[in-house]
């Protein structure tokens, strides 16, 4: 009889990864052994073992005037490959690239995950007022343009389940933070073809999404404008932003063989 995979799960190196994942999820950069104690329910000792393994491959590093630990560079490093293997990047960032030089506002890409959103690159404005990058960073997709783009692919039955699994934190005062809403604004998203975060993610900040297909016709990523209020305005939005955003999504999918 086969065994399952799960069967084969070596309990420490699940638990070295938990900690990595922490890391990743947290709002904090950087974390003591008592904190991540808590929040994995590990015993102290056994999260010191682990962080010092860790810290031995340049996975960890401990900040030499608080003790504090953070992510170190081997986990850039290999976060880094991970973004060079995806042909997709290789595909997009020249399209990325030249819709910010004829508009000169932020523009990401993502790829959706689970219940959630992740940032693999990002081409910056020149402006001196920006948003933060936050490539790298894990996001919800319920109240990000990226992932609602992504997401009114797909059937209510898949978005309900999805939205299901999903703590409907409400961000901003404008986060949607309930299944109905939130599945209302999604298929609002299909029908007019790109999604819209109007300050749900983050106060004062404007995110309009499209998403990107590959050969086979399906959403793999999505791209999105992100950008201070004050620049992002309606009449913007629908005279200059939306048609070049429309154009590098249906340009990037091109270049992955979509028809």
């Amino acid at each position: 009889m086969e065994r399952k995979k799960s069967e084969y799960v070596i309990q420490s190196v699940s638990h070295a990864l938990d900690i990595l994942e922490e890391f990743c999820i947290s709002e904090e950069a950087e974390m003591g052994v008592t904190e991540l104690s808590k929040k994995l329910g590990l015993h102290k000792n056994n999260v010191f073992r682990l962080l010092a393994t860790l810290e031995s491959r340049g996975y960890i590093e401990q900040n030499p005037v608080n003790g504090n630990y953070r992510l170190g560079f081997r986990s850039l490093e290999l976060g880094q490959v991970f973004v060079s293997q995806l042909g997709l990047l290789k595909q997009a960032r020249p399209v990325l690239e030249e819709v910010v030089a004829r508009c000169n506002e932020s523009i990401y890409i993502g790829v959706l995950r689970d219940t959630s959103v992740v940032y693999l690159d990002i081409v910056e404005t020149s402006h001196p007022v920006r948003v933060v990058p936050r490539v790298g960073s894990i996001v919800p997709a319920y109240c990000t343009a990226i992932g609602k783009a992504q997401l009114s692919h797909d059937s209510s039955e898949e978005v309900e389940r999805i939205l299901s699994q999903c703590e409907l934190k409400k961000w901003t005062p404008y986060t949607l933070d309930s299944i109905e809403s939130i599945m209302e604004d999604i298929h609002h998203s299909h029908q007019r073809g790109y999604a819209l975060d109007s300050e749900e993610y983050q106060m004062g900040v404007i995110c309009l999404g499209v998403s990107i297909k590959d050969y086979t016709n399906t959403p793999v990523a999505g791209i999105s404008f992100t950008g201070p209020k004050q620049r992002m305005s309606d009449e913007r939005i629908e005279n200059e932003l939306l048609p070049l955003i429309k154009e590098a999504g249906k340009e990037i999918s091109r270049r992955l063989g979509a028809f």
